[in-house]
């Protein structure tokens, strides 16, 4: 299969290409500024996924033209996408109160409405191929957390989109699914996240601990292959069972 994912270059997104392209995949992935980073993916897949297609595209999902024109170059590179992964994030910290229009902006636009455009510009070709998946990349912060509003309400509106997609094309072949994630180690949450706040989530935590990188590898191909043909609208938590922490 072919797999397209936005924000592919670092962190979750990264480690999601290189485990997709080791189970055997074509890969295309997105970055937007760190061209060293997407570089030293490509490289990483030469090595270890020789047989393997392997292409990095600069891309601002902000951008509805600039949407349409990487896709468009990445069917004709590929022939065919079977799977999007919507992984491409920012998080603006802050209170409600001292978020600035452009912070809150910022975030919704990447989180939400660049998720959108992805998943627009991808529908005919599934329409086309009466086949397709879509797999959203959300947090338990889609459920509200303090100091992430902006955040929050991206991820909240990436579950109506997801559902929307899921109920309006499940007739012609087509599944989308969203993947909640709860705390793994990233770049994000090392770079981000006091080491104090990542103790008090490990303690509530039911399991005890961060997730791994690779737990999401394995529901992501679990979501992209035939077995999940059934499975549509869902949303997947994968978080220790911290949303039920107290």
């Amino acid at each position: 299969m072919n797999f397209f994912i936005t924000g592919g270059s670092r962190g979750i997104g990264a480690d999601i290409v290189r485990g997709v392209l080791e189970a055997g995949h074509n890969v295309a992935f997105t970055y937007v500024e760190r061209e060293d980073a997407a570089s030293s993916v490509v490289k990483w897949a030469q090595e270890n996924a020789p047989d393997r297609i392997c292409c990095a595209y600069r891309l601002d999902v902000r951008d509805s033209d600039a949407v349409e024109l990487v896709v468009d170059q990445v069917n004709e590179d590929f022939d065919d996408i079977q799977v999007v992964i919507n992984n491409a994030a920012v998080n603006r910290l802050g209170l409600a109160v001292s978020m600035s229009n452009e912070n809150w902006q910022d975030t919704i636009d990447v989180n939400l409405t660049g998720a959108f455009y992805v998943t627009r510009q991808f529908l005919p070709t599934f329409l086309s191929n009466r086949s397709g998946r879509f797999i959203h990349i959300s947090s338990v912060a889609m459920n509200g957390m303090a100091g992430l509003s902006g955040y929050s309400a991206s991820k909240a509106g990436l579950s109506g989109l997801s559902s929307s997609i899921a109920k309006e094309y499940g007739r012609k072949g087509i599944t989308s699914n969203m993947l909640m994630l709860g705390f793994f180690d990233t770049d994000m949450t090392r770079e981000q996240m006091p080491e104090h706040q990542k103790a008090f989530w490990q303690q509530f935590c039911p399991v005890g601990r961060m997730g791994k990188l690779n737990e999401i590898t394995e529901a992501v191909l679990f979501l992209s292959s035939e077995k999940s043909g059934f499975v549509n609208g869902e949303t997947i938590s994968l978080t220790g069972g911290l949303q039920w922490a107290p």
